[in-house]
């Protein structure tokens, strides 16, 4: 963290602009108006609603209240309340899980095919031997321009149990209509069904990754077929330490995502939870407290727990990155 913070540069201090020469003031101002719309953004759009959501989270604040009735401030009350909350935490089995180990039992699922598959492809476009490599590039990363909603949407036409054509495939080739699976409608299949849903999104994952892996330096693999390593050897003890900040990268978005996942399981599933309560991801449990059911302070409250997790989350995952994330600028 120190050698960090020695690399950042250091903010100007008001005694040292005042010392600036004319031409440099004048600069410093045009950078000033140019960054403006930008700073105007985030703190109208970004600090003080976190500001304004931290507030509320600590007073009893509904939109159907109306504006006549004066918030009431009630101090941890939110918190202990949401800590109590068996819709949030529940783990009790033969029971409907909470939202928050929903989200990370799909992220468990969600997570290792979000990163082996798209390193798995950006492998096989990086093979010499693979003919037509900018077509297939093309193809695998232009659903990702895709509008997500209605890629959400087409897949929950191609998976849809009745008139799906991937069950009418099935079907087609002798399957019993009773046997195909049941998709988003099935609680067996809805997480597979919503990870299918996910790797129509991976081309972005495996630009960055293929990038990465044409950015090793060809000499390493010269001295690893030298000594004699194999395809394994090679891709673990020289490919995957110079693509690892580029994996480290992707894996952190990913689990940044999955924690957000919200989108999928509102769309498919109506945002009910359906079926059976497993699809009631906390963003979602958080979107309908907040806007379905109004209660702006438990919904802000879930939203500052949520910050705390991913922020917590995100901190190890930083801190564990020394023993595995390999750095060729790194000096020693």
């Amino acid at each position: 963290m120190e050698e960090l913070v020695r690399g950042l540069p250091k903010l100007p201090s008001l005694k040292s602009i005042r010392h600036l020469t004319p031409l440099a003031k004048q600069e410093y101002r045009n950078g000033l108006l140019y960054l403006s719309p930008w700073i105007l953004g985030f703190l109208a759009f970004t600090l003080i609603p976190m500001i304004a959501t931290l507030i509320f989270s600590f007073m009893n604040i509904k939109i159907t209240d109306g504006v006549l009735n004066p918030p009431q401030f009630v101090g941890f009350d939110n918190y202990e309340t949401l800590f109590g909350d068996p819709q949030v935490w529940n783990m009790r089995p033969n029971s409907t899980p909470g939202s928050l180990w929903i989200t990370i039992r799909f992220g468990l699922i969600a997570l290792p095919v979000g990163i082996l598959l798209p390193l798995g492809l950006a492998l096989m476009m990086n093979n010499k031997h693979l003919k037509g490599q900018s077509f297939f590039r093309s193809m695998f990363y232009m659903p990702y321009i895709i509008p997500f909603v209605a890629s959400v949407f087409l897949w929950g036409g191609i998976l849809n149990p009745e008139t799906g054509w991937v069950n009418r495939t099935l079907i087609a080739l002798g399957i019993p209509k009773e046997n195909t699976p049941g998709w988003a409608n099935d609680i067996n299949w809805v997480y597979p069904t919503y990870v299918i849903m996910g790797i129509w999104g991976i081309g972005n994952a495996m630009l960055t990754m293929l990038a990465g892996i044409q950015g090793v330096p060809t000499d390493l693999y010269d001295a690893a077929e030298v000594d004699g390593a194999g395809k394994l050897a090679t891709f673990w003890n020289v490919t995957f330490p110079m693509i690892s900040p580029v994996i480290f990268y992707n894996l952190v978005l990913s689990v940044v995502g999955l924690f957000q996942y919200f989108l999928v399981p509102l769309v498919i599933n109506a945002g009910t939870g359906r079926p059976g309560g497993a699809t009631m991801f906390y963003n979602l449990y958080l979107y309908k407290t907040f806007f379905t059911n109004q209660n702006m302070s438990y919904g802000s409250t879930l939203a500052w727990i949520l910050f705390l997790v991913i922020l917590v989350v995100t901190v190890v995952m930083f801190a564990t990155a020394r023993y595995w994330v390999y750095y060729a600028s790194d000096k020693g």
